[in-house]
């Protein structure tokens, strides 16, 4: 049985005929930039995450690099984000003019906040927590220690779309949420989008206008900006699929505890936990083993595509060699790189593929 890391054919099959439908209007009504489609998902994705402001942009990389550059980020400053995440959120720092600063992770995956204060110092702009994996980082913490330092705070909500801690959903808890809706994630597009969003009005003209070149009119240019813009047809087709982000969402959650009951019996691997108060999308489903790379190498030879998020914690990149980092500053992240595997997770996942993948881990490890 062949069983993909995520089946996109098999989504777009079950909508098939509102995508089609939501592309031809785009096409007859040449909405290619900007346009009713984008305006709509606006409104409507600030709405499902309760927010009261979406900004639709290019990608969920240039949304940090969007936010961060609106609260005033520049070259001097520091910004504090988590070892094991992936790249966007520590490049759009350095892309700044900003360093980034990196913490520990703790044994949810999400950054140790524990370790947070050491690492704040008089040049210390901005923290950047990553609700990794599609779990709310403690952000009630994080958010606290913020306050309490004049530190701004911008939520990576990339993998975490309608994840909620305390029943809030995350992307409320400080001045911007920044979310990517790359295919393979939860809510995702046939091509890069992303947005901001914020319950601040003037933080999010601010955004509209530094992604839109510089002004909210076109020709009258405030500032210099970038050019950052959803396009048409990527706002109507997550304009169809938001419709059932909450269905997939369960869908998700429901394959993620059909994994925990199956592989609870396996003593060699770790399963995820979900820490107090707080929901988890699975964006991933996350698994620790030692024997990861064998393990990995025996279910691709079944068919089983599984992938590693990620191989390399961000301060051990070379890209960051010239910040001098030791392996002993980041012991969690070291250790969980050689470890952890991401088994295969999508809403249309059915018991037989659930049973084939969880039986071929069994008789790995017997």
């Amino acid at each position: 049985m062949k069983i993909p890391f995520v089946d996109l054919k098999s989504q777009y099959d079950s909508i098939k005929a509102d995508i089609d439908s939501a592309i031809k209007s785009v096409i007859e009504n040449s909405a290619f930039i900007g346009g009713q489609h984008v305006a709509e998902f606006e409104r409507l994705f600030a709405a499902a995450q309760g927010a009261k402001h979406c900004v639709a942009v290019a990608n969920g990389t240039d949304a940090i690099y969007i936010a961060l550059r609106t609260i005033g980020v520049q070259k001097g400053d520091e910004v504090i984000t988590v070892a094991n995440s992936w790249i966007s959120t520590s490049e759009t720092i350095t892309q700044t003019g900003a360093t980034p600063v990196f913490v520990d992770i703790n044994e949810f995956y999400n950054i140790d906040v524990s370790a947070i204060e050491s690492k704040i110092s008089d040049r210390t702009k901005a923290i950047i927590p990553v609700h990794l994996y599609g779990q709310p980082a403690d952000i009630d913490r994080i958010a606290l220690i913020c306050e309490k330092n004049g530190i701004s705070l911008i939520e990576d909500c990339a993998q975490a779309h309608l994840a909620q801690f305390g029943g809030a959903s995350v992307g409320n808890f400080g001045v911007a949420g920044t979310f990517s809706f790359y295919p393979g994630k939860n809510l995702g597009a046939y091509g890069d989008a992303g947005a901001i969003i914020t319950n601040d009005e003037q933080f999010a003209l601010k955004c509209r206008m530094f992604a839109r070149h510089g002004a909210l009119i076109k020709h009258q240019h405030q500032i210099e900006g970038i050019n950052s813009r959803m396009d048409g047809i990527q706002a109507a087709i997550l304009n169809v699929k938001l419709k059932h982000l909450k269905n997939w969402t369960r869908d998700r959650q429901r394959v993620a505890s059909r994994y925990s009951e199956k592989l609870s019996d396996i003593s060699q691997i770790k399963l995820p936990e979900i820490a107090p108060n707080r929901s988890h999308v699975f964006h991933l489903f996350v698994i620790r083993a030692n024997q990861r790379d064998e393990l990995q190498s025996y279910l691709l030879e079944r068919d089983i595509q599984t992938g590693i998020h990620y191989p390399t914690a961000l301060p051990f990149l070379p890209c960051y060699s010239y910040l001098e980092h030791q392996t002993d500053q980041f012991p969690n992240a070291l250790e969980h790189q050689s470890q952890i595997l991401s088994l295969p997770i999508f809403p249309e996942m059915s018991e037989q593929q659930i049973e084939h993948v969880t039986t071929c881990i069994k008789d790995f490890f017997a």
